[in-house]
């Protein structure tokens, strides 16, 4: 016990040296920033406004939010000018409406908005749909991921290059001769790493949902939050064992930021939907921690099955592999 907290006392000043806490503070700033002054405020569109060009005036009761246009000059452009809107053409007697078109989806919420204008049984009044209200949901969706930018890349960067530095001080030659279990030196990385992982995302959360918001989520946030710090601490010394210097290491990172954040985001938050991220474990970890983060209940217990046994074969990885490092440093 007595080896173990002076590891974690050694991995602490190492990662103090490298300033990596100073590191974590910085982008815990950014993203606070960030989330409050910047993203929420540019997420707060307006209601889309309805044009409507209809020279017979065959459109009598339409709502007081309606703006009506004289012409089809004047009807293209404030189509142009305002590309978010919705154009209804009831010249030909028929309506037709005329848009920029989006995503399918949102598409068809400003059809059905514009629509409901034309003949309302009483003054329009717009209302929230759901749990959330826009800038509620919009805070938990961009915390999400930064939490889990946060983790796979600058976590991940951390741990290997706290490997790195210990491999050319010759920690782990020392390490070799001593008559002490190799997993604790490994056990001591994983749990600072976690512990700071976990104490990052309280912070985050905290700052960008308020308290209110995020205590009664926080425990489903840090388990899923555990989950993804596990795996990526260990993949990173997975690396950082395999690979002889943190330059070949950065190749690998930028792979991995490439090959595996950049599908889940697109596929979790845009309308590009591809058919095979179902078979991506990070995207399942991402939506995982999404779905705590908007208090849904937990996925199927194959989820966790899954995890659990990618942590397992990751471990067991890194395990054989620091043994060869021992191996080669000793001879």
């Amino acid at each position: 016990m007595k080896y173990f907290r002076t590891l974690l006392g050694k991995d602490i000043r190492l990662m103090r040296s490298g300033r990596f806490f100073l590191v974590s503070l910085g982008f815990l700033i950014l993203y606070t920033f960030y989330v409050n002054f910047g993203y929420v405020r540019f997420m707060d569109t307006q209601i889309y406004n309805v044009y409507l060009y209809d020279p017979a005036g065959t459109q009598e009761r339409t709502s007081a939010l309606v703006r009506r246009v004289s012409s089809k000059e004047a009807f293209d452009r404030a189509l142009y000018q305002d590309a978010n809107s919705v154009g209804i053409n009831a010249a030909a007697g028929d309506i037709q409406i005329v848009l920029y078109g989006g995503t399918e989806k949102a598409d068809r919420h400003r059809a059905d908005y514009a629509l409901s204008l034309l003949q309302p049984a009483a003054p329009y009044t717009a209302g929230d749909v759901g749990l959330y209200t826009p800038e509620e949901k919009a805070r938990r969706e961009i915390t999400c991921e930064l939490l889990f930018f946060e983790i796979s890349a600058v976590g991940f960067l951390g741990i290997a290059a706290v490997l790195f530095k210990e491999k050319g001080m010759g920690v782990i030659r020392v390490h070799a001769v001593l008559p002490l279990q190799e997993n604790l030196f490994l056990l001591s990385k994983l749990i600072l790493f976690l512990l700071s992982d976990l104490v990052f995302a309280v912070l985050l959360t905290i700052l960008n949902l308020g308290v209110s918001a995020a205590m009664p989520i926080l425990p489903a946030i840090l388990f899923q939050t555990a989950l993804l710090s596990l795996i990526m601490a260990l993949t990173g010394l997975v690396c950082a064992l395999l690979l002889k210097d943190f330059r070949q290491f950065t190749l690998v990172y930028l792979l991995i930021a490439i090959f595996a954040a950049t599908p889940v985001f697109l596929s979790a938050n845009t309308a590009v939907k591809l058919d095979w991220i179902g078979l991506h474990p990070f995207y399942h970890i991402y939506m995982g921690l999404k779905n705590a983060y908007f208090g849904i209940s937990a996925s199927s217990p194959f989820y966790y099955w899954g995890i659990a046994s990618m942590i397992a074969v990751l471990y067991a990885g890194v395990h054989q592999l620091f043994r060869r490092e021992m191996g080669k440093e000793a001879a």
